[in-house]
């Protein structure tokens, strides 16, 4: 490695040469499995500390500006991911899941307290222990970041939150493992099992939309406009086409209705049955259908003049064609007017062929301009989040105001900012692959540079210090809070085993824990409630580490 080093004289072409070689022999190593087990992005942690402990680095300064810019590209994307869903995570069945998710945060948090107060840990290894143990990088940023605007700070002492985060990081992935499968060995419960009573139940509970044909049978009807059938627009029932006699057309708000046509209804079955009433008995429309010109299509909005209108000002008649539903993430709803139109919406329209090449036009229905990322939005974003980092939070009893800083800032302003989804002419929209990108390379450069700030003490401290104690520390910051919740959510709760293996993996922010309970059996159960409880956790635990410190430093 010397002789490729001094090859580099230029520093910044050094240091990049030394941040490539340690991601990717840390990707590299992350992906090997280890009993089922894979350190995934981790592993470049690792690899740093490897690196670090023979003396190879980059400069003070360069690791510093490496280390935060990569944290911030890794909270924000993760914020502009899961914005969108943030506020409805805390409906229904959401809110239990985040009130057992806090509490396994507060356990954690609890737990450091006994191991800093009891077990004399240091307080800065006993903060890496906690963001270790709990699998969580932001909160090791931003721990170290409060510490360094502290007054008489030693910089060796700055090093010892990762130190204590590369010792528990380990068992911190083991440990949300080993609980999920002795919890399912105390209760003898079979994955397939819970599977199959967590769809019955979801199927009793999630309302889909059905497509119906009636019969006008009611008098009151005959020449009445579509917009005008009694409670249509309360009930967010679409009308999408209209039989009369042999001819089928696309129905449309003025439309005029005639006793003995048939229309189509798409909505909520209890929706439509209160249609039922109002216009006439059930019929059916195929035969007819398949012979007319009238098509369904899906269509993408990636037009972004669009975004943050209604239907209803789309003026969809104009073309001939009818919103009949909308598809947002996972969720699927009629088009009613007065929803607003969000950017990558998934609109399924009714019209004939030449006018729903025209509409498509209207909406966009590109694939190519959905997979486009704007970069302004992410830069401006970024940069608000940075001012909300900087913002001192002043609360009693505190040495120093606690501040969202680098972690916490872009984090929350990410989700604040992807929930709404357009301010003016920016839009809040990563494309998938794009997000993953940002997301990835981000923490690759954090943990790079951590660990090669890092790896001087850690064997050394792992070999003659007390690093074997401080790793069953960690052990205990892991499984004690995580054991906890789950006897209480099955004994107590009578939680989903698979709904209660999301909410432990989505408690420690931990994606490799995840993989492994979607392993066990083909389900949405676990991914439903890891993305339910993720979003607040993140925010608890960069958070809570700052909390920790300002309480407890100088005591």
């Amino acid at each position: 490695m010397d002789i490729f080093l001094s090859l580099l004289s230029a520093e910044s072409a050094r240091a990049v040469f030394i941040l490539s070689a340690v991601i990717a022999l840390g990707l590299a190593a992350g992906s090997l499995r280890l009993w089922g087990v894979r350190l995934g992005a981790a592993g470049v942690l690792f690899a740093g500390i490897l690196f670090g402990h023979f003396g190879i680095e980059i400069g003070t300064s360069l690791s510093e500006f490496v280390r935060e810019f990569g944290l911030i590209l890794f909270v924000y994307s993760i914020g502009i991911q899961v914005g969108p869903g943030f506020f409805r995570s805390f409906k229904s069945m959401g809110l239990v899941l985040n009130l057992y998710a806090a509490g396994i945060v507060l356990g954690g948090v609890l737990v450091a307290v006994a191991v800093w107060g009891w077990a004399r840990v240091p307080l800065p290894v006993t903060l890496g222990l906690l963001s270790g143990g709990v699998t969580n990088t932001p909160s090791l940023a931003a721990v170290q970041q409060a510490m360094a605007e502290l007054p008489r700070m030693d910089p060796e002492l700055v090093k010892g939150p990762a130190l204590g985060y590369a010792l528990a990081y380990p068992f911190g992935i083991v440990g949300i493992i080993l609980t999920m499968i002795l919890t399912r060995v105390l209760f003898r419960l079979d994955p397939e099992r819970e599977a199959r009573r967590y769809s019955e139940k979801y199927l009793q509970q999630c309302v889909r939309l059905e497509a119906r044909d009636f019969r006008v049978e009611n008098a009151n009807l005959e020449a009445c406009p579509v917009e005008n059938i009694p409670a249509l627009k309360e009930s967010h029932v679409v009308i999408s086409r209209i039989q009369h006699g042999a001819s089928v057309q696309v129905a449309l708000p003025h439309s005029l209705l005639h006793v003995g046509d048939i229309i189509r209804a798409v909505g909520r079955p209890d929706t439509l049955e209160q249609l039922e009433r109002v216009v006439g008995s059930r019929a059916a429309m195929a035969e007819t259908e398949t012979k007319s010109k009238i098509r369904s299509r899906r269509m993408l909005v990636t037009r972004r003049e669009l975004v943050g209108h209604t239907v209803g000002e789309i003026e969809c008649y104009l073309y001939g064609v009818t919103v009949t539903r909308i598809a947002r993430g996972e969720l699927e709803f009629a088009a009613d007017p007065e929803i607003e139109i969000n950017f990558a919406d998934t609109l399924v329209i009714v019209g004939e062929e030449g006018d729903l090449a025209k509409f498509s036009r209207v909406v966009g229905d590109s694939e190519k301009e959905l997979n486009h990322p704007e970069l302004v939005p992410v830069f401006v974003g970024i940069a608000l989040g940075i001012l909300l980092g900087a913002v001192p939070i002043h609360l009693p009893g505190m040495a120093a105001p606690v501040k969202l800083g680098l972690a916490g800032g872009p984090l929350v302003a990410a989700i604040v900012l992807g929930s709404l989804g357009r301010v003016g002419r920016l839009i809040w929209y990563l494309p998938l692959g794009a997000n993953f990108m940002l997301r990835e390379v981000g923490i690759t450069l954090f943990l790079a540079c951590v660990g090669l700030r890092s790896g001087d003490r850690f064997f050394s401290t792992l070999t003659e210090g007390q690093g074997f104690f401080w790793m069953a520390c960690g052990a205990a910051i892991t499984l004690i809070p995580l054991l906890a919740a789950a006897l209480l959510a099955r004994l107590w709760s009578k939680m989903n085993y698979l709904t209660l293996c999301g909410l432990l993996a989505g408690s420690m922010t931990d994606p490799p824990a995840l993989a492994f309970a979607n392993q066990m059996t083909p389900s949405s159960a676990q991914v439903v409630s890891y993305a339910a409880v993720y979003p607040l956790v993140m925010i608890l635990r960069v958070v809570s580490a700052q909390v920790l410190l300002f309480l407890l430093a100088g005591r």
